[in-house]
């Protein structure tokens, strides 16, 4: 890719998955502890400046697929205390990837407050250099 040049910023590749809702065991409650809950999951997944943006070539994409089948695999992996802890662990498995570049992660639970939409957390981490 090349660098911005007055004002002009180079392509940007993002893989999104929204709003993926899931069954999982997950906080530091009693509660909590006794029965999966609802589970909002979204992610972007930008590719670093070295991966082009793949075009037509299937083999250059960051597979969504991996993507949705590893948060799945966490979901089921057993007991998680923190929102924080299971976005860090979606990074890690997006990570595995080398073509992404920079993640953001929510994690929300839709079903602790009646007058709340969700509650969690976002995280947001980019590849060290």
């Amino acid at each position: 890719m090349k660098p911005a040049v007055h004002g002009h910023c180079p392509e940007r590749y993002t893989v999104v998955v929204r709003g993926l809702v899931l069954l999982c065991s997950i906080g530091i409650r009693r509660a909590e502890r006794d029965r999966k809950q609802r589970v909002r999951v979204s992610v972007e997944l930008t590719a670093s400046a070295a991966s082009s943006v793949p075009g037509e070539d299937r083999r250059r994409v960051i597979n969504y697929e991996k993507v949705v089948a590893a948060i799945r695999q966490i979901a089921q992996s057993g007991h998680i205390d923190l929102c924080e802890g299971f976005a860090a662990r979606i990074c890690e498995a997006c990570f595995a990837d080398p073509r992404v570049g920079h993640i953001r992660v929510e994690v929300e639970k839709l079903d602790i407050f009646a007058d709340a939409e969700a509650v969690g957390a976002v995280l947001e981490r980019t590849r060290p250099a």
